[in-house]
């Protein structure tokens, strides 16, 4: 049973998240008449080439002698599903690279903006997570490394999953990241017992969702916990509505396929208002971060709540049998059957990246490689999680949760997916629907407002 469900997990091929491109342009060089120049120029090419090898010298002595390589490393390391993987791969990097060691830099959750400092200060980590946005905005200034021959020469490629070479891949065609995950979903997470005990069904319709806030309310239940205080979660929240609407989600406007004045999504935006006015979410929902919100749905204060599917381990670890996902709501019966075919998430050309200007560049790539492919073993093993980008050949220390079990058996019928924040490829409007969603979910900004902003904001 185990081997069925991680082969039809990790082997479905869904809409494509990421587009290789046709290659990168070779750098130009140019050459000047002058002869003098020449001469400088060759000597100060024989001086950088000189000193290059005297570092590569240095780093294999230091290797070959067993002295002490600390590398800084900027990752997240904040619950179970990002402390588990992060700790079984240092351990396992003691025994393959015994003279390295790791500095860990905890990343901030506030979608990049620490990781972009320290780069424009000289700080940047030698190992870092990136995200689309920051592999598109570091390219630009070389602040990261190209690692197509590291992918190759330690087999990584060849261990990726079909489904997911496409997510190792950045536009120009290149490598920047190890990624770790594959195609992952959103999931819209309910407590059983919650609405068993206050004898309501499993809202299908947008109407059934609204007598579920009024019972909930009524009995000083928090309808659906948003940790709103990240962008990414009110833009996913907006996401499952919008595609109940237009299947492209925001994938679609990320892309430029769509635009945010179509009919869809402006019904999503009045959608979302309506529900925001009638008490689906938390009155603090966009100043509750990520532990609060979660301790709200774990500890029977709130009875819904949005994440990915990498909750499910600590969702059913807490709940048991008492927790479960269910699809998207739509605005009518017909919408909710269509809409089961399509899933806010998906997968993005995210992971470890490196500085290229780390004194040991060339050992932190082949360090960033190794962790990845640790990263997706410790998901399968101890997470339960098989949705990682490549074959690890490892099982899960015990049986999948039944709420991953009802994920393997609908992925064969999923037609589409969209995106999570950090693999839209368009900042500006990355920036825009993580601050506007968390606008409309305030109450602050009206559905018109909102779709009024992110046009201007595109145009």
């Amino acid at each position: 049973m185990k081997k069925r469900i991680l082969s039809t997990l990790v082997c479905l091929t869904v809409a494509a998240t990421s587009i290789i491109g046709c290659g990168s342009k070779a750098p130009v060089e140019e050459t000047g008449k002058d002869t003098a120049a020449a001469e400088t120029t060759t000597e100060a090419k024989t001086e950088e080439k000189a000193e290059e090898k005297a570092e590569e010298n240095a780093t294999e002595t230091t290797e070959a002698s067993g002295d002490k390589v600390t590398l800084s490393i900027y990752t997240q390391y904040a619950d179970d599903d990002t402390k588990v993987p992060y700790d079984y791969a240092v351990e396992q990097l003691k025994e393959a690279y015994p003279n390295v060691e790791l500095n860990l830099i905890v990343q901030a959750q506030d979608d990049g903006q620490t990781l972009k400092t320290l780069a424009a200060t000289g700080q940047l980590p030698d190992i870092y997570q990136a995200s689309t946005d920051i592999i598109n905005t570091f390219r630009e200034s070389n602040q990261i490394m190209v690692l197509n021959e590291v992918a190759q020469s330690t087999g990584f490629l060849d261990k990726l999953y079909d489904a997911n070479k496409d997510l190792a891949y950045a536009e120009d065609g290149n490598i920047y990241a190890f990624p770790f995950s594959g195609q992952e979903y959103v999931l819209w997470y309910y407590n059983k017992a919650l609405f068993e005990e206050n004898g309501l069904e499993i809202p299908e319709t947008y109407d059934d969702l609204l007598n579920c806030i009024e019972v909930f309310k009524g009995k000083g239940i928090t309808p659906l916990a948003l940790f709103g205080q990240e962008g990414w979660n009110t833009a996913a929240a907006y996401d499952v509505i919008a595609t109940r609407y237009a299947e492209g989600g925001i994938k679609a406007l990320d892309e430029g396929k769509a635009s945010i004045t179509d009919e869809g999504y402006v019904n999503a935006a009045k959608k979302m208002e309506e529900l925001v006015a009638a008490g689906l979410y938390q009155e603090d929902a966009t100043t509750t971060n990520y532990d609060q919100a979660s301790e709200k749905f774990l500890s029977g204060e709130a009875a819904m709540f949005i994440n990915g599917q990498w909750y499910i381990e600590d969702a059913t670890k807490a709940l048991g049998d008492n927790v479960d996902w269910m699809f998207y709501p739509a605005a009518d019966a017909a919408s909710y059957e269509a809409g089961k075919a399509v899933f806010s998430g998906g997968g993005s050309a995210s992971g470890f990246a490196v500085n290229p200007d780390s004194a040991n560049a060339e050992l932190a790539a082949e360090v960033a490689e190794f962790i990845t492919e640790k990263y997706c073993e410790a998901k399968v093993m101890y997470r339960h999680n098989p949705l990682v980008a490549i074959d690890t050949g490892k099982e899960p220390d015990s049986e999948y949760p039944a709420m991953m079990k009802k994920l393997s058996d609908t992925l064969p019928s999923i037609t589409a997916t969209t995106k999570f924040t950090w693999g839209l490829t368009n900042s500006t409007f990355n920036d825009a629907i993580q601050s506007e969603s968390q606008g409309l979910v305030s109450g602050q900004f009206t559905a018109d407002e909102f779709v009024q902003d992110i046009a201007d904001t595109m145009e």
